[in-house]
């Protein structure tokens, strides 16, 4: 049996104006309360009196009432899935008052809404100085956000490319844009993007190393390609629930706890290493522009033996950590 999947959300445009509905049917009601009350105290044929009184009692204090329930408030960035009798009827995207078939019902996967109403229990004791515990009311709220929303990932460990383990933790920003597919194909498409959103992540870590000394993509030296790619591999995977995945963004990367002093040694030996190479590099130079210009402008003359000590002494002061103490040689070489 093939799975039915809703590939392309229905809105709904043509839809009545919901204060000239709200107008026609209280002008309605009151004219139908009048009615009854006529049929009551006017002298009229029985069969007519039965219909004035029937049709004013139906209109007027069922029909009347019930088409209220077809009021619809959408607000700018909301949408309303509609259903009538289990079947898919709609979607309200256009912000304004509007009636609809007053027998839809609006139908949302995260049905429930913190309100700020809270109360202490009655037979709870507030002692001085302490904040009395408050319950929260929850209220059903059936529209659907089609704003930009954030959802700030926990922070996780994954193994990168070399078997590492890190701590990593993204932050992605994304919105509704079909919603049909939100609420019919995934029971609860924010907790569909959370799961997916760390599944992307483990698949997108694990092809890059935590750093690269070379021009390798590394996950601290290239955060902005594995932000993309995470974002593609997301997007790809949350199509089904008609959600857009606007941005991904790496919040917090480091090594485990259980490596981490190691890798720290590990990236202080590497810049030592660096910097000594810089300084010997700098050292040779200097050595060798110094003994041109001796050479050059005839200074001294210096045989192999004294070059040799010249550039042993210089490349000592120069690659030293420490200051250099003169010792003047009253004797020679020989």
């Amino acid at each position: 049996m093939q799975e039915l999947v809703y590939s392309q959300e229905k809105v709904l445009t043509k839809v009545a104006n919901g204060m000239a509905f709200l107008l026609i049917n209280t002008v309605l009601i009151i004219a139908c309360f009048f009615l009854f009350i006529f049929g009551l105290m006017t002298d009229m044929p029985s069969i007519v009196r039965i219909l004035v009184l029937l049709i004013s009692t139906l209109y007027g204090f069922i029909i009347g009432p019930v088409l209220y329930a077809g009021l619809k408030i959408i607000k700018p960035n909301e949408a309303l899935v509609l259903t009538l009798f289990g079947k898919y009827y709609g979607t309200l995207k256009k912000e304004g008052f509007f009636w609809v078939n007053p027998f839809v019902s609006a139908v949302n996967p995260i049905s429930t809404t913190n309100t700020a109403a809270s109360t202490a229990k009655p037979e709870t004791k507030i002692e001085p100085g302490k904040t009395p515990t408050t319950y929260t009311i929850q209220f059903p709220k059936k529209k659907i956000s089609l704003k930009a929303l954030t959802l700030n990932n926990d922070k996780q460990k994954v193994n990168d490319a070399l078997g590492n383990p890190i701590i990593i933790g993204v932050v992605v920003i994304w919105k509704v844009v079909d919603t049909a597919k939100a609420v019919f194909n995934v029971d609860n498409y924010v907790e569909y993007l959370s799961i997916q959103c760390d599944s992307a992540l483990r698949n997108v870590v694990r092809l890059f190393p935590y750093d690269s000394d070379d021009d390798e993509k590394s996950l601290r030296g290239s955060s902005t390609d594995v932000a993309k790619d995470l974002q593609r591999e997301l997007q790809a995977k949350v199509e089904v629930a008609g959600l857009q995945i606007i941005e991904a963004r790496i919040t917090h990367l480091s090594y485990a706890p259980e490596i981490a002093a190691a890798m720290l040694q590990r990236q202080q030996a590497s810049a030592i290493i660096a910097a000594r190479q810089k300084i010997v590099e700098g050292a040779v130079g200097m050595v060798e522009m110094a003994l041109d210009q001796l050479n050059k402008n005839g200074v001294v003359t210096l045989d192999e033996e004294r070059k040799a000590s010249m550039v042993s002494n210089l490349m000592v002061v120069l690659c030293g950590n420490r200051d250099v103490q003169p010792i003047v040689n009253s004797g020679t070489l020989y």
